[in-house]
């Protein structure tokens, strides 16, 4: 978690220290549409290893975007879900969608979906 001495003063740039790398961004992306296992996460995000959907994971939690719950069961289970703080991304991620969208229509580029 960063400390208040880390935080910049710039409200998008603390934006940006917390969400502004693609793994973040693809992860929050997949955990809008609810709780979801590593594996889950791991398929959705193409092209991420183990370790770095694991590093992204601890510090989405650190930062207090997402809780991992984790089940006493054998096999263990764990799951990922985000906060309340974490699901108020929501409209900027809706927001990107939509500008991405955008981008793809004025530069006569075929949009997809995510």
């Amino acid at each position: 978690m960063l400390t208040k001495k880390e935080l910049t003063p710039c409200p998008v740039a603390t934006t940006v220290d917390l969400i502004g790398n693609k793994w973040k961004l693809l992860i929050l992306r997949d955990l809008l549409s609810g709780t979801k296992r590593f594996g889950e996460l791991r398929k959705g995000v193409d092209g991420i290893s183990q370790k770095v959907l694991t590093d992204n994971l601890r510090s989405l939690e650190e930062d207090g975007l997402i809780t991992r719950t984790v089940y006493a069961e054998v096999p263990p289970r764990v799951e990922y879900e985000l906060t309340e703080l974490g699901g108020s991304l929501q409209p900027i991620m809706k927001m990107m969608e939509e500008w991405g969208n955008f981008y793809k229509e004025s530069m006569k580029i075929e949009a997809g979906e995510c």
